[in-house]
Formats: C-alpha cells, structure tokens, sequence
C-alpha cells in the first residue's frame, strides 16, 4: 500500500520568504553588470515584483533608466514625468512621498495615484532613485521601497566593486608586461644570433620561440587562461635560456593532465620561472637546477617553481610581497597581488627560501571560481 505524499511547502511565511529571496536572485545578476539602461531595464520586472506596485522607475540625473508597469492610456507621460518626479530625491537623497496633486493623470482608471521615491547611494553619493508607483500610498510600502532601494544600492556597488578589480587586474597585468625583463630580451636574441652563422637552422627555430613567446606575453587577450596554455609558454621561454646556458641550466617538469584544462591568471607561471633563472642561475657558475610541478589536490591545481640557487633572506621576500621594498624580484609581487585579487588572501604565494639553500614559490588554484573563465 502506497500513501500518497501530500504536497508540503510549508507556512505563508515560509512561502513568501521563498518567493522573495527567489524574486531578489533573479533580479541580482543584471544589477552586478551596473546600473546601465540594459541592466536596470532587465531587474526592473523582478523590482517591482518584489514590490508589488503598478510600475516603478529607476532615474538618474540622465534620465530615466528603466520602467515597468501599466500606466493607463497616459502611462507614456507618466514615464516622462519619472525623471522631474526624481530631481528632489536625486539632489538631496532624501525619501519622497508624492500624492495625488504631484503623480495622477487624466485617466480615473489609472492605477497611479501615488509615488515613493528613494534614493540608490554609492559611497555616500546618489547615483539614481527608484520610483515605485501605487494607487495608493502607505508608510509600509514606503519602507519597502526605501529597503528595495538599499539592497539594489548594495548591488550596484558590488558591480562598481567588481569594475575597479577589474581595472586593477588589468593594471597589474600592463605593469607585469612591461616588466617582461629587457635584459631577458637581450639575452636572448643575442643567443639566437650566436647561432645564425654556425646553425642557421637552430636559429630560425629560436626565433619562432621568441615570436610566439613575445605575442603570447604582449597578447591583449583575457585576465585568464589555461594552464596548459601558461606552461607551453612557459617551455618557450626555458627553450631560448637553455640556447643561453647550455647544459648549466636543467629543467625538470613534473604535470599532471588532470590540472592542464585548469584557467589561471594570464601571466602567472612564466614570471615565477624567470625569477628562479634569474636569481637562482645567474651570478653563478655552477649547474641550476629548476624543478615546475602541477599537481592535482581534488578541488585546487597547486603549482610550485623551485630552484637550487643561491636563496633570499626571508624578510627580503615578506618585504616584496607586502609592496615594501622595490626588490627585483621580477614579478613575485605582481602576480601575488593577482592571485589575492581574484581568488582571496587565503591563495597567496607561498615562499619557502634562506640564503644558499634555493627558492621554492607555490600557490593553489581552484578548479572551478565564479566569474573566472579562459579567454581565447
């Protein structure tokens, strides 16, 4: 014998916190893109759902942003009106109620009788107001809509939040481009012309690298890529220093395939391996040793670049990587900040090293971040 489930969604309450929660999610994503006419015209449904209000309107000191809603046979005028209706708040930023004198057109019809008009704040600055319409006003709907008006304000800021990562990824990765060593350059294209008399052929190939090692590193692609894609660049660089240093300089790389589709910050592996040639190589007249692991740990790649060069003194290194001392090392400092940046300080670079006992730089990637996606 079957009892037959009895269909259990729990109490009004339960229900209309659902629905609101699943009203203010739909509306989440098109506010973190800005508050652009697309993005306020795409939420604006989901706002006054949540609302529950004949229309709403969302202004700013352009114009009006978005609107949704009936408005009668003069629903056209009253979203032209929205803007004059929003000048107080938007100059002020103080909640208004408007009556009937202030909002009702000709139409007795017409569900707008009334507005509330509260202003969305960005650190402290009004950058828009939202407007929502009614046939009649009340202190509970003007609370509502001052609380609707905040948490899109939360949103709006978590996009501009978002715009100035962005621009400071985009920043640190400018700077690390530019620091692409120019001594690395010259060094290299003074190996591909050691070859051009005795192996023509040898240099041909190393210039190819260097071509598709240069265009790769001044690419104006994405902030990410994959790993894969880091480590081959990361083979072409280590191919023209090898035409440098001959048999002083081994290279052993230990990958695993489960972590090559894995996207990581553009730029990420290549400054770590230059820094371990450079400070663990040069200066030196013995072999080096430079060791590039990737393993697979379940839900994060972990990376290391490891040598056995000549080491820093540790508090050296704390210094480069708090921004306190104007070290040399080519970009340990850059991509730490990045790493920070888009994953969290829990995935730093973490650096183990003392003087005369070699350098080993990790750090963790998760296989799978919000927002974090390869570009071509």
């Amino acid at each position: 014998m079957f009892a037959r489930r009895r269909k259990h969604f729990g109490t009004p309450a339960d229900k209309a916190t659902y629905a609101t929660l699943h009203t203010a999610s739909l509306a989440s994503p098109h506010l973190r893109e800005g508050l652009t006419p697309a993005a306020a015209g795409k939420a604006s449904r989901h706002l006054r759902d949540l609302l529950g209000t004949a229309a709403i309107a969302i202004c700013d000191s352009s114009g009006v942003l978005a609107w949704d809603g009936v408005g009668g046979a003069y629903e056209s005028n009253h979203r032209r009106d929205a803007r004059t209706l929003a000048g107080p708040t938007l100059r002020t930023g103080r909640t208004a109620v408007l009556g009937v004198h202030d909002v009702a057109c000709g139409d007795p019809q017409c569900p707008i009788r009334t507005a509330s008009v509260a202003p969305i704040v960005i650190e402290e600055r009004v950058v828009a107001v939202l407007v929502a319409y009614s046939e009649r006003s009340s202190a509970a709907l003007v609370r509502a809509t001052e609380e609707v008006a905040r948490w899109v304000s939360g949103q709006v800021e978590l996009a501009e939040l978002n715009k100035e990562r962005t621009r400071a990824m985009e920043a640190e990765l400018r700077a690390l481009r530019a620091q692409i060593s120019p001594h690395f350059i010259y060094n290299a294209l003074a190996a591909i012309a050691s070859f051009v008399r005795t192996d023509p052929e040898r240099a041909r190939e190393l210039l190819l690298e260097f071509a598709d090692f240069s265009r790769y590193a001044l690419r104006r692609g994405g902030e990410f890529t994959t790993l894969a894609d880091e480590l081959r660049n990361v083979e072409r660089y280590l191919v023209l220093e090898q035409a440098r240093f001959g048999e002083r300089l081994t290279v052993s790389l230990q990958i695993a395939p489960e972590v090559l589709p894995v996207v990581v910050p553009f730029l990420v592996v290549q400054p770590l391996v230059e820094n371990a040639v450079r400070h663990g190589l040069e200066g030196t007249t013995g072999v080096g040793r430079i060791t590039i692991r990737a393993r697979d740990q379940i839900n994060e790649a972990e990376i290391s670049v490891e040598d056995d060069g000549a080491g820093s003194d540790p508090e050296v290194i704390r210094a480069v990587l708090a921004g306190e001392s104007a070290s040399d090392s080519i970009g340990l400092g850059n991509v730490d900040a990045r790493l920070r940046q888009v994953y969290g300080d829990a995935y730093g670079l973490v650096v183990e090293t003392q003087v005369d006992a070699g350098t080993k730089v990790t750090f963790r990637i998760p296989k799978y971040s919000s927002g974090v996606h390869a570009s071509p």
